[in-house]
């Protein structure tokens, strides 16, 4: 199992970025962090889900003041 966003996932064995398209995220505004490690988007198809690990997806929203 694997930990993403505090909920545990049968995702061991998993491309991160086959992860993150099944699970409908937008590429362009997320950020990811494996192991308290920042992945770099160009690694998204070279890493692969491991027992054990814990992710953490953050989106980034737009916004501000007038």
């Amino acid at each position: 199992m694997v930990q993403i966003n505090g909920k545990m996932e049968k995702a061991s064995g998993v491309c991160l970025l086959d992860y993150l398209t099944q699970a409908g995220y937008n590429l362009v505004g997320i950020a990811v962090e494996r192991n308290e490690e920042i992945v770099s988007k160009a690694d998204y198809d070279k890493v692969f889900l491991e027992e054990g690990d814990v992710v953490e997806v953050v989106s980034f929203v737009g916004g501000g003041s007038r």
